[in-house]
């Protein structure tokens, strides 16, 4: 399987949906910049692909500005509530958060106010423009894609359960199949509300009325304080230095930071030596993803809530010293059991011939977040909060007003000063692994970007339901390579050659000579666009 890659010297757009690519590419036709463009991607994928993201989630944007050089962040995570702590669930008689329902989105959407700062300072086209193509596939309607598709079915159950999500995704009584037309008008008339009003209407307004008084009529926790006194956050990107490249990432309460760790970790060998589909490769970032994600565990979450010895963590020297603790003559795999994460996400990218650059993701946590919708709305709620812990003693504590430990992380590489690479992929634990994929795939191996993102990929680590950890490899090669790493001691599960499990990713590479090129993953509905 072999996407064609669009190749560009001006704008360039990627997204795991092509109406979204398309919308962004439409925008920048406009004489939009990056930044209207990113904002529109954002908006659409909450219609199209409703199943991964929406404005009841949040959302991270990694900027670099043209013009000036700066490389910003924008953290669009939400808090929890400020009435809430681990005491309200144990005297429930509860050991962890429900993980669906109303007492699941325990979080503010931090969406909206994203996509309302980034355009206040970086935006050139109208607010109202922006929300519009959007707004009119969720009015008119939009097919209903082969990933929704797929995800419907396996969430049916949770669909016709939930009289709001059955009327959008099952509206004859049966759910909607592939290339039908899916109708949101409740959705629509947010949008309506956001687009007329702005933030303030989501936050404040007449729609954070009828969000939070739905909430506490269904039982749930959030309230209008909760709208009211969210505010996003403007953040310095982290970044470490990779065999002569910049990599930017998220700072916490991301797990972006995990992905640098693993590059300080790789940079100790000669990564390019080592065949790629090779049991000795597979072997070598499994036992880093390993290492890093037991500090990653450890100490990830609020950073205003508590201290995360980043300076540490981050250090060349730590880096070394996680490298000396892997066995790789004669390789065996060391016990790890990592979190468990919901993997489900929606990663976009968008260059402009100006030199700016958006690399952003949205979630709603897991597959249509919490399930759970109030009144008409049409805002699908995140479930983002479930993945607080209940135990005083861990660092992700739930606690009144916190963000909690948060998967996104989208990623951006520079060059002498430059935008290089801008990348990021659905999935949980997946996240930063297949950032190393693609990363490595275009450095150390010298792929393009497209067949960095096609590589066969590995996923180490669990999601909710599993007790074991798993290192899942797409087979796309000799079984001989998965029956040696069990023999090493890896507890193998071989997948399907393009298997979902792996997440969707996008990515953009800039040329020396400026020319530009754009990539989307075969494994969803994604369309990179570039002229």
């Amino acid at each position: 399987m072999q996407n064609q890659m669009p190749i560009s010297r001006g704008n360039m757009v990627t997204s795991p949906h092509y109406l979204a690519s398309a919308v962004g590419s439409t925008i920048l036709g406009q004489g939009g910049n990056a930044y209207d463009a990113a904002i529109s991607v954002s908006v659409t994928l909450g219609v199209v692909y409703p199943h991964m993201t929406g404005p009841g989630g949040d959302v991270f944007f990694l900027m670099h500005d043209g013009a000036t050089g700066e490389i910003t962040g924008y953290n669009g995570s939400g808090r929890a509530a400020a009435g809430i702590n681990a005491d309200t669930f144990k005297s429930m008689g509860m050991t962890s958060i429900p993980v669906r329902g109303v007492l699941s989105a325990i979080t503010v959407p931090g969406m909206v106010d994203a996509w309302w700062e980034v355009w206040s300072r970086y935006g050139r086209l109208p607010w109202a423009q922006l929300l519009e193509p959007a707004i009119r596939y969720a009015e008119k309607g939009c097919p209903v894609s082969r990933d929704l598709c797929i995800w419907l079915k396996r969430n049916e159950s949770l669909i016709m359960e939930q009289t709001s999500l059955q009327a959008s995704f099952a509206p004859l009584g049966t759910l909607l199949q592939e290339g039908e037309l899916l109708v949101q008008p409740e959705l629509a008339s947010s949008l309506r509300k956001i687009q007329a009003d702005g933030r303030e209407s989501f936050y404040n307004g007449e729609l954070a009325n009828r969000l939070t008084s739905a909430i506490r009529e269904d039982g749930g926790m959030l309230a209008p304080i909760d709208f009211a006194n969210h505010k996003g956050e403007w953040v310095k990107p982290i970044s470490t230095d990779y065999r002569g490249y910049e990599v930017h990432q998220m700072p916490p309460n991301s797990q972006g930071f995990s992905l640098l760790m693993m590059l300080n970790m790789l940079e100790q060998v000669d990564l390019s030596s080592v065949p790629r589909t090779s049991p000795e490769f597979y072997h070598l970032v499994t036992e880093v993803v390993k290492k890093v994600f037991r500090d990653r565990d450890r100490y990830l979450t609020d950073p205003d809530f508590r201290d995360i010895p980043l300076d540490r963590l981050l250090s060349k020297g730590y880096g070394h010293e996680l490298w000396s603790e892997i066995h790789t003559l004669p390789p065996v795999a060391q016990p790890f059991l990592s979190k468990m994460i919901g993997q489900d996400t929606a990663y976009a990218a968008v260059v402009d011939q100006e030199g700016n650059a958006v690399s952003f993701i949205q979630s709603l946590y897991f597959d249509f977040g919490s399930a759970y919708v109030p009144g008409d709305t049409g805002i699908i709620m995140q479930n983002r909060g479930s993945f607080f812990s209940l135990n005083s003693l861990d660092a992700n504590v739930l606690e009144p007003g916190k963000r909690t430990f948060h998967t996104l992380m989208p990623g951006l590489v520079t060059h002498h000063g430059k935008p290089y690479m801008l990348l990021g992929t659905q999935g949980g634990e997946g996240q930063p692994q297949t950032q190393i994929s693609i990363i490595t795939g275009v450095i150390d191996y010298g792929l393009t970007i497209q067949e960095a993102i096609n590589l066969p990929r590995w996923l180490y680590g669990r999601t909710w339901g599993e007790k074991n950890d798993q290192l899942r490899v797409e087979n796309r090669y000799h079984n001989d390579v998965c029956e040696t790493l069990t023999s090493w001691g890896h507890k193998v599960e071989v997948r399907a050659p393009w298997d979902d499990v792996m997440g969707q990713s996008q990515g953009i590479v800039i040329r020396a000579d400026g020319m530009i090129s754009g990539a989307a993953d075969p494994r969803g509905d994604g369309m990179a666009i570039g002229w």
